[in-house]
This record gives structure tokens, sequence and C-alpha cells, in this order.
């Protein structure tokens, strides 16, 4: 969430941050976003049906009018009347090469599979978990000696390029789905750079 925040206003995106919702009051987004000015509020999920959950956070998103939903550390399995109200502008990072180890422990169980390549995919959040339509993908080889944890700080870095890369190109009405697959289409100008490409490979990251 930082880095979309400080990629959004570094990089003079046609967009800004509306507001930055969780569902815990200790999160610590929240008090990054009072810092910078970020309106913030706060849905409590315990003691709650996921539905009724559901029904307050998308309230709370509705009152602020945004065109795109992202997901960052929210990790909640979402209902699909909630997915369906805000599909095709509702986003998600999973730390893998999905379709490969959706849901949790990916790391892990990369590992215990004998992967030698490894991930991480920003896709569009449809009901089925982790099975939307992909965005943009980063990759690096499994090194000798590697660990969940060893995985999980390697491609943080690459999580912090692809995600804020991801978001410019929705607001910059650049992404198209069609038939499952998401398309990055040209600039408004005809030009590119180096960032215009849908997936990243972090050799010595």
């Amino acid at each position: 969430m930082q880095a979309i925040v400080r990629a959004c206003t570094a990089e003079g995106w046609p967009a800004r941050v509306a507001a930055i919702i969780a569902n815990r009051p200790d999160a610590e987004g929240l008090a990054f976003a009072q810092e910078n000015g970020i309106p913030t509020a706060v849905i409590p999920s315990r003691g709650k049906t996921r539905e009724d959950f559901d029904a307050e956070l998308a309230a709370e998103i509705d009152r602020h009018q945004p065109d795109l939903v992202v997901l960052a550390g929210f990790m909640r399995i979402l209902t699909p009347e909630f997915t369906g109200r805000y599909a095709g502008r509702l986003i998600n990072i999973h730390p893998s090469l999905l379709p490969a180890f959706p849901g949790l422990q990916t790391h892990a169980r990369a590992l215990e599979a004998g992967c030698k390549i490894v991930g991480a995919t920003v896709h569009f959040v449809t009901a089925e978990l982790d099975h939307g339509p992909y965005v943009v993908q980063t990759a690096l080889p499994v090194r000798d000696g590697d660990t969940p944890e060893t995985l999980a700080e390697r491609i943080l870095p690459l999580e912090h390029i692809i995600y804020p890369r991801a978001v410019r190109w929705f607001v910059e009405d650049r992404l198209v789905i069609a038939e499952g697959r998401v398309t990055l289409t040209p600039r408004a100008d005809g030009t590119s750079d180096s960032q215009d490409s849908q997936w990243l490979f972090g050799e010595d990251v």
C-alpha cells in the first residue's frame, strides 16, 4: 500500500488515493495514511458474518466513489456479492506465479514442490480465490538454501514494482479484459517505455 501511495505522488499519476480502509484498528497502514493526509476508516470484522462485513465494507468504499479498489495486505476471502459489485475494478497481489499455489503458504508449497522459479501476480479479483485475470507477473529463480522466509524477502521488492505499475495502468485506462485475459494498450499519445511490460524477471534481486 505504501509503495502505491508513494508512486502515485512521485510519478504524478492522474489519480489520488481516496481512502485507506482496514478491518483492524491496529493495522500499520492506517498510521501511514493519516501521516500522509489520506482519509481512513476501520470496519471491524470480528463477530460478523462474512456477508454482513462485506456489506459494511462496500458501503464505506462506495462513500468514497473510487474507480479502483486495491487489496493490499487484506487477508480475507470476499463474498461473490462483493467481488461482483466491483468486477473489473478490484485488484489484488498474490505471492506466487498463478495459477500455481493459490491460497496461503505459497513459498513453502513452492519449495516442497521443487519449483525452480517463483514469483508474484497482480490480478483482477473474482469470486474464485486467486483466479482472476492476470495483469502483471514477476519471477525470480530459487537459490540453493532458500527458505519460505528468504523467498518472501527477495520477492517483496519486485511486488513493490509491479503492484504500483498495475495500478497506474488502470488509472491510465490501459487495461482491457477480454475472454479472461488482460491486454495492456498503448498510451494515448502512442508512446511506451521500459515499464510497459506485463512481465518482470528479477534474477539478481
